[in-house]
């Protein structure tokens, strides 16, 4: 059934390219680890009513009549997070993950402050106080890194850097970590330097979500995620933190860095809570771990570099360095081929970010589709096919791919 029909009316052209979409979604395997399939229930959310209503300020303090709906939904999306996660507090209305980092530095930091972070090179965030991001500009960023012989987070060289440095706010987590984040390490440190420390847990919301990812709630004062990724909610975020840090939160957020919050996606995330406070989420967390792991031995069989060795969550890092295939060649072949990933920097790599030595891997969306550990070594080899492979293999692969991906249908498409 077609659910464009009035879209397909009134501008047939984007109409055109939203089926498109859908069907590319339906016959390509996406490995990029931030992205997913949300269910039918989160896709009906986004697009209800809800995106009419104008809501600045908080529940029970609006700037606005006519919320006897709105606050409740934002009361119920607030209550999930608090009861999923553990927490004191909790702000559902921060648009993206950026936004919502750009909060804690306006909660808690002044320009010019010191703030710590993964390099990102070695698998930290834009938004972590790197250079060419705003946090960079206003705020003094200094990094760690990961060790030469482990590909693993040096919390040596963290804690010297702090006690160097003496940063206003430490960042843990980042972008392209496929290692358990050991958030009581981070902690200790931030204690000794009388830090804020921040978890960035973007990525593994859904896996902290599903207890199979240790928890940063005990540890650090704030924890900023996305709602997407392996949480399998709309684009969005949250900001969570103690009771202490409450207020200060809030404020950042609105009137600090934006107007009304998005109605919509405030539902959306409601949703996505209730979902991934179920067995089959849990489930389902599970298996995107074992997928992972799975993969990535499949990856090494073949001679793939992991970083790191491999995984202990949904993604994986591999350095192409000795295949001699760059990560952007290696990234359009496989697009070819109908494997969506995304090049990607590997520590100390040498060369820059838009033409790197990696690739990103990662098992969210695939899983979400019932792939399962059985078929890696399949996916293993059409990555393997492909990489430095010639033309004519990635349209074979291409075929293979889309007649595999047709026993799994992806939730919530109508193709």
């Amino acid at each position: 059934m077609d659910r464009h029909v009035e879209l397909g009316r009134t501008d047939p052209e984007i109409a055109s390219l939203v089926r498109a979409e859908e069907e590319l979604q339906q016959d390509t395997l996406r490995l990029i680890p931030s992205e997913n399939y949300v269910s039918a229930a989160v896709l009906e959310a986004t697009g209800t009513v809800l995106t009419n209503k104008y809501s600045e300020g908080y529940p029970g303090r609006r700037y606005y009549e006519g919320q006897q709906n709105v606050d409740p939904i934002e009361n119920i999306a607030r209550e999930r997070a608090k009861s999923l996660f553990g927490v004191d507090h909790a702000n559902v209305q921060p648009y993206s993950g950026s936004p919502a980092n750009l909060a804690v530095y306006l909660a808690f930091a002044r320009p010019g402050d010191t703030v710590l972070g993964m390099a990102l090179p070695s698998g930290g965030h834009l938004t972590h106080g790197w250079g060419v991001s705003a946090t960079g500009t206003w705020f003094r960023g200094v990094r760690y890194g990961v060790r030469a012989d482990t590909g693993r987070t040096d919390l040596d060289e963290v804690r010297d850097v702090a006690l160097r440095e003496r940063p206003r706010l430490i960042f843990c987590g980042g972008t392209a970590v496929p290692r358990t984040v050991d958030f009581a390490a981070f902690a200790e440190i931030a204690r000794e330097v009388d830090a804020i420390l921040v978890a960035d847990v973007a990525h593994i919301a859904g896996l902290i979500a599903a207890e199979v990812h240790p928890s940063p709630v005990p540890h650090v004062d704030v924890v900023s995620t996305t709602t997407h990724k392996t949480l399998r909610g709309p684009r969005g975020a949250m900001l969570m933190c103690r009771a202490e840090h409450a207020k200060a939160i809030d404020k950042a957020v609105f009137p600090g860095l934006q107007g009304g919050p998005h109605n919509h996606t405030t539902a959306a995330i409601a949703v996505a809570l209730r979902e991934a406070a179920t067995e089959d989420f849990r489930a389902y967390a599970r298996q995107v771990v074992a997928n992972a792991k799975r993969l990535g031995e499949e990856l090494a069989a073949r001679g793939f570099e992991l970083v790191s060795g491999g995984t202990d969550t949904h993604l994986l890092l591999v350095d192409l360095t000795r295949r001699g295939v760059p990560g952007k060649v290696a990234a359009r072949a496989l697009d070819r081929a109908g494997i969506v990933v995304n090049y990607n920097t590997v520590p100390f790599d040498t060369r820059s970010p838009f033409d790197p030595s990696g690739i990103r891997l990662g098992t969210p969306a695939l899983t979400s589709r019932g792939v399962g550990v059985e078929d890696m070594a399949s996916v293993a080899g059409w990555i393997d096919r492909v990489v430095g492979g010639s033309e004519a293999e990635e349209a074979r692969v291409r075929v293979e791919v889309r007649e595999f991906l047709a026993r799994f249908p992806a939730p919530g498409l109508a193709v």
